[in-house]
Formats: C-alpha cells, sequence, structure tokens
C-alpha cells in the first residue's frame, strides 16, 4: 500500500514537473515571437497546431497579422514620403522664381511690367501644381471616392471640350467632338476631369493650325474615349513613362508643365474599373485612349 502510495506521488510530481517545462518552454516561445514582432523580424511559419496550445496558436495569427499590418503601413509611409518629396522638388523651383521676380519688382522700375507678367506665370503654375497635388493625395488615400453611374458620353465629352475652344481657337487648333451616342458607367465630374487633361496636353502639344478630335466608341463591355492630336507625339522608349507622377517626355519639356495631369487621368479611370493607353505612331500625333466600363 505504501508501496503504491509512494509511486502515485512519484507519478504526480513527474506530471506536475511535466507540465511547468511545457508551460515554461510555451511562456519562452511566446515570449520570443513578441520579441521577434517588437524588431519586426516576426514571420509566421508553418506550426503543427496540434501540439500547440489555444493561446499560442491565437498568438500566432494574431503577430501574423499585425506583421502584415506593419508592412502595409510601412509601405503607406514611404509612398507619402515619395509623394511629399515630389511636392517638395517640384514646388520648390516656381517659388524660387516667385521670390525672384519679386526683388526684381522692388529694384527694376522699368523692367517692372515684364517681370510682374513672370510673376504671374510663376504664381499660376505654383497654385495649378498645388491643386492638381491636392487631388491626387485626396484620392491617393481615399478621402476622395469615385460614385460610378450610367449616363451618356456625348455630354461628359462637349462639356470638356468647351472649356478648351478658346485656347484652340488662338492657336488655329481644329477642336472637333464627334457623336457617338455611347454609353458607360463612369463618375461625371472625375471623368471630365480626367478627359480635360488629356485634351489640355493635346491643345497644348498641338503646334499651329493642327487638329484635335475627341470621340467614343462602344463595345460589348467598354466604352473607349479617343482624344487625338497632330502633335509631336511620345517617343516608343518613353511611352511607358508617361503615365508616371512628374514625368515629362523629352519632346514636351519646352512647353509648360507639372507632369502629373496623365498621372492623375489614369488614376481615376482605374479607380472606375477601366484603363488609360497611348497609341503615336513615328509619323507624329498621339491618340489617348480612355476605356470605361458599359456596365
Amino acid at each position: 500500500m505504501e508501496l503504491l502510495l509512494l509511486l502515485a506521488a512519484l507519478l504526480a510530481a513527474g506530471l506536475a514537473l511535466r507540465e511547468r517545462l511545457a508551460s515554461r518552454k510555451l511562456l519562452g516561445r511566446l515570449e520570443r515571437m513578441l520579441e521577434q514582432a517588437m524588431d519586426g523580424s516576426f514571420r509566421e511559419e508553418v506550426f503543427d497546431e496540434s501540439r500547440l496550445s489555444a493561446l499560442e496558436s491565437s498568438m500566432v495569427h494574431w503577430l501574423g497579422s499585425c506583421a502584415l499590418s506593419r508592412q502595409t503601413l510601412e509601405g503607406e509611409k514611404a509612398r507619402m514620403q515619395s509623394l511629399l518629396t515630389d511636392i517638395s522638388h517640384q514646388i520648390k523651383t516656381p517659388a524660387a522664381n516667385v521670390l525672384l521676380y519679386a526683388q526684381l519688382l522692388t529694384e527694376e522700375s522699368l523692367e517692372s511690367r515684364a517681370c510682374a507678367a513672370a510673376l504671374e506665370g510663376q504664381a499660376e503654375k505654383l497654385c495649378a501644381l498645388t491643386e492638381i497635388l491636392s487631388k491626387l493625395s485626396r484620392l491617393e488615400t481615399g478621402i476622395l471616392t469615385l460614385h460610378p453611374v450610367p449616363g451618356e458620353v456625348d455630354a461628359l465629352l462637349s462639356g470638356a471640350a468647351a472649356q478648351f475652344t478658346r485656347r484652340a481657337a488662338e492657336k488655329g487648333i481644329e477642336l472637333t467632338v464627334q457623336p457617338s451616342g455611347a454609353r458607360a458607367v463612369f463618375d461625371p465630374r472625375w471623368t471630365g476631369e480626367a478627359v480635360c487633361n488629356l485634351l489640355d496636353n493635346a491643345v497644348k502639344y498641338t503646334p499651329w493650325g493642327g487638329r484635335v478630335t475627341v470621340e467614343a466608341s462602344a463595345y460589348e463591355i467598354f466604352c473607349r474615349i479617343r482624344v487625338s492630336d497632330t502633335g509631336p507625339g511620345v517617343p516608343e522608349a518613353e511611352q511607358a513613362k508617361i503615365f508616371q507622377r512628374f514625368y515629362r517626355a523629352s519632346n514636351a519639356r519646352p512647353e509648360e508643365g507639372v507632369g502629373v495631369g496623365l498621372y492623375l487621368a489614369r488614376e481615376i479611370v482605374q479607380g472606375q474599373g477601366g484603363y488609360l493607353r497611348v497609341d503615336s505612331p513615328e509619323g507624329g500625333g498621339a491618340a489617348f485612349s480612355l476605356f470605361l466600363p458599359t456596365a
């Protein structure tokens, strides 16, 4: 009897020791997980959950979610940092010019009229840049959302083209909008912004006496809005780059611009389930096609 009691006591002590060691091992693993999570080195691995406690299993999945959230946050921070760097770089030159011309106005009375005109141009460029960057940041951060609805494309194109009639006439450019009767699903305000950006480039880079044509074609799944011009076109080697933020084609640099219009247009179109592409033959001219879903 005493032997049985002794064996039972030894067994109980062994079980208690085993549980204590298992608990210590579990706490050690959890501590390492937390340390890895704090220094950013945690990586979720394949575990045999039959050998894990419910606490350890939950901790693994929770830390995995935290690691993913941290990576997403780091990516957003890097993206924002890139945007702020671009803003700082692009605003620096016009701001410096504004200050320079302002100083010249106070020192050179004979040249005040020319300086005032240059000052006004730089100020307008700075204001336009600030406005478009504000739109970009609102789109990219989700503060501003798109609300596509079914609508007629012709009214959209006519309204956009009307804003460039005067500029086209001043350059002797024939600006034509071809009626189509096409329909699509789009956000009227922001899609109009995208089309205006395409028209702005077309009128800006088309030489005196050229043509700019706006037309739409309806397909089964997409509606294509096409803005074509008779300007210098886009070099083939640069066609994949012109939709990047602040990128300007080599043959476009003599004209005033900041290089964000096409980027903003692409963001707007992609936010509605569409896409934007460019076609530019070697002989000159460019055609930007904006594709919108029809349903």
